[in-house]
């Protein structure tokens, strides 16, 4: 008995509130920038820690969206979300992509 009284007011409260507009869900990630640092903290200026054109190829190729990037040696591991096909989860896959 005390259990359909709990339903019926939740459910109450739940016909009361106002559904999220589907725009607010849609909206773009915002673009995170990154910066290498050599081993001593400085920032590199050799241009070696761009990954800005690696990301670029990294998405362009997936169709993700991302999640991070890190220099590693001569590439970048660009890591992205890549949406399931039909009811599927979402994958989270790395990408190693050269400089």
């Amino acid at each position: 008995m005390a259990s359909s009284l709990i339903i019926a007011s939740i459910a109450a409260g739940l016909a009361g509130s106002p559904m999220p507009d589907a725009a607010a869900f849609a909206q773009p990630l915002p673009v995170v920038q990154v910066q290498a640092q050599g081993n001593n903290g400085k920032s590199r200026s050799d241009g070696g820690g761009d990954c800005r054109a690696a990301v670029s190829r990294a998405l362009q190729q997936s169709g993700g969206t991302l999640l991070s990037v890190r220099p590693s040696g001569g590439q970048c591991l660009v890591t992205v979300l890549i949406p399931g096909k039909g009811n599927a989860r979402p994958r989270k896959e790395t990408i190693p992509v050269p400089r």
